[in-house]
C-alpha cells in the first residue's frame, strides 16, 4: 500500500541519521569480510566503472552490510548516502550536452521512487518538495517538473539503466526488510515474460538472455575468490588461468598443452598462459590453499542465493567419496595418494571427497577435499560437516553404507544431525532379512544400541525395506537403513543418488591429465566441482527471474553456462 500517509510519515521519521562513524563501520567490515568485494569493478576485470552489472552488485553488498547497523532505520537514507560518485553513469544517458540535472541525483531520486512504488512522478515531486532534507542531500536547489521526471526516465535513462533500477530498489527492500527495518512497502515480486505477455513458457532466446547476465554477476562474484600469490605487473593477468581452466572444462578429455593452444586463439586477451605454464603455476599451490579458495568462492555463491526467497540457509547434504578412473602406470612414491579403491579388486585411483546440498535445494557442492591413505571415514566427514555448517544450517546427513561406523553416527548425533545410513549386512542382519523373508513381511523397524566401548552406546534404529523390483528371491532382497529419525526418514534417503548424478556432471568438467601430480590432480577436481555449482546457482537465478520460483530440474544446461562463463572471462 502507498499514497500520501505513507510518504509523509516516512518523510516525517524520527529514525537516527547516519553519521560519519556509523559509515565508516559499515564500510570497515566491507573492507575486512572476504567475500564482500567492493566497488565491484576494481575486484574483477569483468567490470568497470560503467558497469551496471557491477553497480547492482556494489548496492547489494553495502545493503546486505547497511541495515545491520543499529544507526541506520532508513532507505531513504541509504539513497542518500550510497557512494555513486565513482560510476560513470554517461554510458548509459541517451542526452547529449549540457543539461539542468545530472545522472547521479536522478538515479537516486528514481531509486526513491521506486521504492515507494509510485507510479507516476507526482508522489515524488511531492516528496522531494516535502523533505528539504532528503532534497539538500541529493543535491536539488529546485525540485524537477514532471514532464522533466518523465522524459528523463523514459527518454534519458537506457533501458538498461531503468532496470537497474528497479532491481536495486528490489534488494535495498530485500536487506531492509530481512533486517527489521520499516520498508515503504514489500518487496515486489518479478514479473515473468510469461505473466506479461502470452501465458507461455520463457523462450530459449528468454532464458539464454537472462542466463548471460546472470552468469556475468555470478563470475564476477567467484573470481575475486581465486589467487595464485603472483606479484602486481605480471603480464598474464591472473583471471586468464581460471578462464583457462573453465576452457578445459568446456571440452569433455582436454588436456591443458592442446586446451592453451586452443584458447590462445579464441580468447580476447593479449596474453594466455601456456599448458606447461598453467600447470606449474597450479602446482605450486597447496591442498590448503585451493580448498579455502573453494570454500571463499561458495560463500560467495551462497550468499548471491541467499538474497532470493527460493534459496534457504538450511538443508539437507550427501556426503560421498568418488574415485578417479583406475590408475595404471607406476605408482611408487604415491602409495599414500593413490589409493585401494571402494571395491574388492587389485586396482588403485584417487578419491575425492565431497558434501553436497540435495533434496529440494539446489545441489551445491559446498566442499570437497582429497582422500588419503590411513584417512577414518569420521575424520572425512567431520570435515566436511565443519565447512558445509559454517555456510549453512544443515538439518540432516546421507551417506553410503561405508559410512555405517557407530562411532561416526554417534558424532552426527553429537551435532545435533540425523542421518540416513544403509548397513552393511552381518549375521544378524540376515538372519533377520531371512525370517521377515519367511513371513512375508515387507517393513519392519528396531530400535537398537550400538556399543562405543567402556559402557557407552549410540541409539539408532534399524529398518528392514524389502526392495522394489529387486532380481534376488533370498534375503538379499532386502536393505538394512540405520538413522537416529523417526523410521519414515528413511525415505529421504532417495535423495542421495543426486550426489552420483553430481559426480557425473563433475567429471565431465575435469581437465585431462596424466600427471601424478597430487595437488594438480585435486585442483583440477575441486575446479570441476566450482562449475557444477557455478551451473546450478546460475540456473536457479534465471528460474526464479523468469518465473519466480526454482523447480529442481535445469532450464539452462551446464553447456550453455560454461560457454556464457567463457564468453564473460574473455573468451570468444
Amino acid at each position: 500500500m502507498t499514497g500520501d500517509h505513507q510518504r509523509v510519515s516516512f518523510c516525517d521519521s524520527n529514525s537516527v541519521a547516519p553519521t560519519q562513524a556509523s559509515l565508516r563501520e559499515i564500510f570497515r567490515e566491507i573492507a575486512e569480510t572476504s567475500y564482500h568485494e567492493w566497488p565491484a569493478y576494481d575486484a574483477t576485470p569483468l567490470y568497470d566503472r560503467s558497469s551496471l552489472g557491477g553497480l547492482e552488485e556494489d548496492i547489494r553488498t553495502v545493503a546486505r552490510v547497511w541495515f545491520k547497523h543499529d544507526a541506520h532505520e532508513s532507505v531513504e537514507d541509504f539513497v542518500c548516502c550510497l557512494p555513486l560518485t565513482y560510476v560513470e553513469f554517461e554510458a548509459h544517458d541517451r542526452y547529449a550536452g549540457t543539461t539542468r540535472y545530472e545522472m547521479e541525483q536522478l538515479v537516486r531520486a528514481f531509486l526513491l521512487k521506486e521504492l515507494h512504488g509510485w507510479e507516476h512522478e507526482s508522489p515524488l515531486i511531492e516528496y522531494l518538495n516535502e523533505c528539504s532534507s532528503a532534497r539538500k542531500r541529493l543535491n536539488f536547489e529546485s525540485v524537477p517538473d514532471q514532464s522533466t521526471l518523465w522524459r528523463t526516465w523514459h527518454r534519458r535513462f537506457a533501458s538498461e539503466l531503468r532496470e537497474t533500477i528497479e532491481t536495486a530498489a528490489r534488494s535495498i527492500l530485500i536487506q531492509a526488510d530481512r533486517a527489521g527495518v520499516s520498508v515503504p512497502r514489500q518487496p515486489p515480486e518479478r514479473s515473468s515474460p510469461r505473466e506479461q505477455s502470452t501465458g507461455e513458457a520463457p523462450t530459449q532466446q528468454e532464458i539464454l538472455g537472462r542466463a548471460e547476465d546472470i552468469t556475468e554477476q555470478v563470475s564476477g562474484i567467484v573470481h575475486p575468490a581465486f589467487s595464485l600469490g603472483r606479484s602486481e605487473g605480471c603480464e598474464i593477468h591472473q583471471n586468464a588461468f581460471w578462464e583457462l581452466q573453465a576452457y578445459l572444462g568446456l571440452h569433455e578429455n582436454l588436456a591443458a598443452n592442446e586446451g592453451a593452444r586452443g584458447f590462445l586463439y579464441e580468447s580476447n586477451r593479449e596474453r594466455t598462459p601456456l599448458g606447461h605454464n598453467h600447470r606449474a603455476h597450479l602446482r605450486d599451490l597447496s591442498i590448503c590453499e585451493i580448498r579455502e579458495m573453494y570454500r571463499e568462492a561458495v560463500e560467495r555463491i551462497v550468499h548471491r542465493l541467499g538474497e532470493t526467497d527460493a534459496f534457504h540457509r538450511a538443508g539437507l547434504v550427501a556426503i560421498d567419496i568418488t574415485e578417479e578412473d583406475p590408475f595404471t602406470g607406476d605408482r611408487e612414491g604415491h602409495e599414500d595418494e593413490i589409493i585401494g579403491t571402494k571395491e574388492k579388486n587389485t586396482e588403485y585411483a584417487y578419491q575425492w571427497a565431497t558434501v553436497q546440498l540435495v533434496g529440494n535445494a539446489v545441489p551445491l557442492v559446498l566442499d570437497a577435499r582429497p582422500v588419503k591413505k590411513g584417512e577414518t571415514r569420521q575424520e572425512i566427514v567431520e570435515d566436511l560437516l565443519d565447512s558445509a555448517q559454517s555456510l549453512l544450517h544443515i538439518d540432516g546427513v546421507l551417506m553410503d553404507r561405508e559410512f555405517d561406523s557407530q562411532h561416526l553416527l554417534e558424532s552426527i548425533s553429537q551435532r545435533g544431525l540425523t542421518y540416513v545410513v544403509p548397513k552393511r549386512m552381518y549375521t544378524s542382519e540376515k538372519a533377520q532379512a531371512k525370517r521377515l523373508l519367511k513371513r512375508g513381511q515387507d517393513y519392519y523397524t528396531a530400535d537398537r544400541k550400538l556399543h562405543l566401548g567402556k559402557n557407552k552406546w549410540h541409539e539408532t534404529t534399524f529398518v528392514y525395506k524389502c526392495k522394489e523390483n529387486s532380481e534376488r528371491t533370498d534375503y538379499g532382497q532386502y536393505a538394512v537403513l540405520l538413522t537416529n529419525a523417526p523410521a519414515e526418514a528413511v525415505r529421504e534417503y532417495s535423495y542421495r543418488w543426486e550426489i552420483e548424478s553430481g559426480y557425473k556432471s563433475i567429471k565431465r568438467f575435469m581437465a585431462a591429465t596424466t600427471s601424478k601430480n597430487f595437488v594438480l590432480r585435486f585442483f583440477y577436481f575441486a575446479f570441476a566441482c566450482l562449475l557444477y555449482s557455478i551451473w546450478r546457482a546460475v540456473d536457479l537465478l534465471v528460474q526464479v527471474s523468469l518465473i519466480d520460483e526454482y523447480e529442481h530440474s535445469p532450464i539452462i544446461t551446464a553447456q550453455n553456462t560454461l560457454t556464457l562463463l567463457q564468453k564473460r572471462t574473455g573468451v570468444g
